[in-house]
């Protein structure tokens, strides 16, 4: 067996088995072995990184509501804040890792349209989880650099890619989100939402969409996300606090 598909199979076995950090680490070697990745490899390596990444941003969202709840100086709160900044130290090394092999790695090797802009857009997401706990400067760089990759991977995007093509949609849910829960900015996510479900909505009524289950889930987040942020602008009764907020 040739040692790209040695690692493949080895990475799907992990992927059973449930063994995301043996799949990333599997992963992590094709993606050294520089080869323009197909379908199913770059779907791997999305797959396993976000579940090893998801775990931590989840814990580290629980520490920061639990931390906001306790009387600044008391032991419990001390003893939260400093378990969170060692969550916070491995998701900044799980990031600052994927965002090195995408760049050496990845994006020097993407040839067609789709995998510029699934690398890209993934090059925003790791962004975009670095300025969710990041303050300061370092906060700031997270967030310029993830503005300028989703707005590289929104550019091609909509010269090589159709309105309703599953990572198009996929990442204008992410690019939504950047806006809402980075920027701040409910009217610029709700923006790009309903533009891009205008355009999709046009184009999967009248042509046969490659993916379109994909698509169409892409699409029903998207709606849901934007009846959130409408409501809110609207004067609602959500908070953003309370607010689930899709991502893909």
């Amino acid at each position: 067996m040739k040692e790209r598909e040695k690692v493949v199979r080895l990475a799907k076995l992990a992927e059973q088995a449930e063994r995301y950090d043996d799949m990333v680490e599997f992963m992590k070697q094709l993606a050294r072995m520089d080869v323009d990745m197909s379908a199913e490899e770059r779907l791997l390596f999305s797959v396993g990184f976000k579940k090893t990444i998801g775990a931590r941003r989840a814990s580290w969202r629980i520490l920061e509501s639990l931390e906001q709840k306790e009387t600044a100086g008391e032991q419990a709160g001390v003893t939260i804040n400093g378990y969170k900044k060692k969550v916070e130290d491995e998701l900044r090394a799980v990031c600052n890792e994927v965002l090195s092999i995408i760049a050496i790695h990845c994006l020097p090797l993407a040839n067609s349209g789709e995998n510029v802009v699934f690398f890209y857009k993934m090059k925003g997401d790791y962004y975009r989880y670095l300025a969710e706990f990041s303050t300061g400067t370092e906060k700031k760089a997270a967030t310029d650099q993830s503005l300028m990759a989703y707005q590289h991977a929104m550019v091609v995007a909509s010269s090589e890619l159709s309105p309703a093509h599953q990572f198009r949609l996929g990442l204008v849910l992410n690019f939504s989100v950047f806006f809402y829960e980075i920027m701040n900015s409910p009217e610029r996510a709700s923006q790009v939402a309903k533009q891009a479900l205008d355009e999709a909505t046009a184009e999967i009524n009248s042509a046969d969409v490659e993916g379109y289950k994909d698509s169409m889930l892409m699409m029903q987040l998207l709606k849901e996300n934007l009846a959130l942020w409408t409501s809110e602008l609207s004067g609602g009764e959500t908070s953003k606090d309370d607010d689930v907020v899709m991502e893909g």
